[in-house]
């Protein structure tokens, strides 16, 4: 496939990630206005996360299996046989790794913040009016879009710009090295996160924690 074509396969894949997700956020957010404004969309997200993982505990529950942790008279600990328990899945990476940034501050990043952020990482302004992190041969290795409903960021008056959060994307299959560009990727987004002041959540919308970013480098 021809190298351009390539980049603009990779960043358009990304920009349609994007867009999806802002259209699944505006009608739900139609149906809970009456509940949640606009001010409160990073704490709806966490909302959910807690939720998820309480119905996930409850179903686990309610399954007919027996504690692997349990104790006799004398409270002595036993642990189940090794061939006992079942092997958890294989975590599989998705072909879009897609992870976001959202401000703190409730008026979003700003627009001067951020290309100054974006130099600080090296991050570049392509021709789609996103960021880039570009390769030695000026391939794109991954993108950062806004939060917004267009994606895109503005050429000018950053200044009176404003963004309520950003989406890292990147697609380890059509990279030569995806687990050094995954590094860098995870890596650019914590500097940002304590330049910007942001809270950096994985694919399921929840704070990224060492568990996941170890999980998908393993399955790169």
């Amino acid at each position: 496939m021809d190298k351009e074509l390539l980049r603009i396969v990779i960043i358009a894949t990304g920009l349609l990630i994007v867009v999806g997700m802002l259209t699944w956020a505006y009608f739900k957010n139609q149906r809970l206005q009456a509940q949640w404004d606009a001010e409160d969309d990073l704490a709806f997200k966490e909302e959910y996360a807690s939720s998820l993982k309480a119905e996930t505990l409850y179903a686990m529950e309610e399954e007919d299996t027996v504690d692997p942790h349990y104790y006799d008279k004398d409270d002595a600990v036993f642990e189940p046989e090794a061939d006992d328990l079942e092997p958890s899945p294989r975590f599989s990476v998705p072909g879009v790794i897609q992870f976001s940034l959202i401000a703190n501050a409730p008026e979003g990043f700003n627009g001067g913040d951020l290309d100054q952020a974006f130099g600080i990482v090296g991050l570049e302004y392509g021709s789609l009016r996103i960021y880039e992190r570009l390769d030695a041969n000026r391939l794109v290795d991954f993108g950062v879009a806004c939060m917004q409903e267009s994606g895109t960021f503005p050429s000018e008056d950053l200044d009176d710009f404003y963004c309520r959060g950003l989406v890292f994307f990147m697609q380890p299959g059509v990279l030569d090295d995806a687990h050094l560009v995954f590094d860098d990727f995870i890596e650019t987004l914590q500097i940002l996160a304590v330049e910007l002041d942001g809270t950096i959540l994985d694919h399921h919308r929840e704070p990224l924690t060492d568990e996941t970013i170890f999980q998908f480098r393993q399955s790169l």
